[in-house]
């Protein structure tokens, strides 16, 4: 029997937003330059699911270490206040949209684009 969710979906944060956005999760550590709270219009930030530093700045956003930083980060999502947060964000994403939202330029090379392809792997 397979359980009823809602769309997972990963954007940047300076896209506008869209009513098809469902909640809005910021899941990056550092606040984005030149986006307003205003404008944002976040449901959520959730710092507490984002790479540690030390990830964070080993990776650079060099797409050659993508792989790696994604084997990584799944490693530290499954530990303390990471995994707590992780949970909470798949939870929403059971019972509607989410929009793991990112400041970085490419997406699909970040850390939300991580964060969906974990929880889908769960659902």
């Amino acid at each position: 029997m397979s359980r009823s969710h809602g769309e997972l979906r990963v954007a940047r944060i300076y896209d506008d937003p869209s009513a098809a956005d469902g909640r809005r999760i910021l899941v990056d550590r550092l606040w984005p330059r030149g986006v307003s709270k205003e404008k944002a219009k976040l449901d959520d930030w959730c710092k507490e699911v984002a790479p540690s530093d030390d990830l964070r700045r080993w990776y650079g956003h060099k797409p050659e270490r993508f792989e790696e930083f994604a084997t990584r980060y799944r490693a530290e999502l499954k530990q303390g206040e990471r995994a707590e947060a992780l949970s909470r964000i798949a939870d929403e994403a059971r019972s509607g949209t989410v929009t793991l939202l990112t400041a970085t330029k490419e997406p699909d090379l970040s850390q939300a684009a991580v964060l969906k392809s974990v929880i889908d792997d769960e659902r």
